[in-house]
């Protein structure tokens, strides 16, 4: 690897870990040495590429012009060695940013059909169950749900739609009753997570009419899988993805509750940066996640399972 290769090396990986300490531990060299190469980037390129501070380093204007160009260049040398070794095998540093439900529910479980494939690859997690910034988070390959905003940094590629459920535990409907109508929700105890969040009123639509029902939660949360444990110790009636609650409703310790309205649904979504060439382990992480919900979901749509009693 070139002096210049490997210092446009060095700096991606200190811009992606935020830190000269974290980039050394990955790159398996010590922070002086990592250090020296960036400065000596800046020296030749003749401009800061990053702000230094006690606690982190944050990227420049014209850092972040340089590493889009710089990770455009690193990404078609990965492409080159790729198609030179022509026996499929990924190699490198994969970064993919997902829900912590999704990614315990829905990737972890099959991932060793695709790891087991790429045993020279590594693969990195950034789960929140907010949504990453591609760019500033060097994430080579998303997994979203619900609505995306118009972007010109990304590109996306629908998977499959997860209808939205209301659920409690049998515990907590023998003591509070089950509602029957939405207007009935005003009574009982609402525990939201993120995929409950948003206007103050849910619209519920049933035999072609809509009705909206004003939302007061007892129990907020900023995870999913914080949300339906609540479900689960009997706090009240959560609001989830399907997919965020499936099992539990599959081994009936969650019951669904007003089944036969629709509120809504979010679509499932694999998204890639705009503006560089994808990752060749990107690419093929993208299409085994496709493939897994492709050969699980017909029609792209996440079946609600079999109605529960409580409804």
């Amino acid at each position: 690897m070139n002096d210049r290769f490997l210092s446009m090396y060095v700096f991606a990986c200190v811009a992606r870990a935020g830190s000269f300490s974290g980039a050394a531990r990955e790159l398996g060299m010590s922070q002086p040495s990592v250090s020296r190469i960036v400065s000596e980037l800046e020296r030749r390129v003749g401009a800061a590429l990053l702000t230094r501070t006690t606690r982190a380093v944050t990227l420049t204007e014209a850092g972040w012009g340089y590493l889009e160009r710089a990770e455009a260049i690193l990404v078609a040398v990965d492409e080159a060695d790729h198609a030179a070794r022509g026996s499929g095998e990924l190699r490198g540093l994969l970064r993919v940013a997902m829900s912590t439900s999704f990614a315990i529910r829905a990737i972890l479980p099959a991932l060793s059909r695709f790891t087991d494939a790429h045993p020279a690859l590594r693969v990195e997690f950034v789960l929140a169950d907010h949504r990453q910034d591609l760019v500033s988070g060097s994430v080579d390959l998303a997994v979203r749900i619900g609505p995306l905003a118009d972007s010109t940094n990304a590109v996306a590629r629908k998977l499959a739609v997860t209808p939205r459920v209301l659920a409690a535990s049998r515990a907590y409907l023998a003591k509070t009753g089950t509602p029957d109508t939405p207007d009935d929700l005003s009574r009982h105890a609402l525990i939201l997570g993120p995929a409950g969040r948003g206007p103050d009123a849910w619209t519920f639509s049933k035999d072609g009419g809509t009705t909206s029902v004003r939302m007061k939660a007892r129990f907020v949360l900023n995870s999913n899988e914080a949300a339906v444990a609540a479900a689960l110790a009997g706090l009240g009636i959560v609001s989830s993805g399907l997919l965020g609650c499936a099992e539990e409703l599959k081994n009936g310790t969650l019951l669904r509750v007003l089944s036969g309205w629709d509120i809504g649904s979010g679509d499932i979504h694999v998204i890639l940066p705009a503006g560089r060439a994808a990752k060749p382990s990107a690419r093929a992480f993208a299409d085994f996640v496709a493939s897994e919900f492709v050969d699980s979901t017909p029609n792209g749509r996440l079946s609600t399972g079999p109605t529960m009693s409580g409804d």
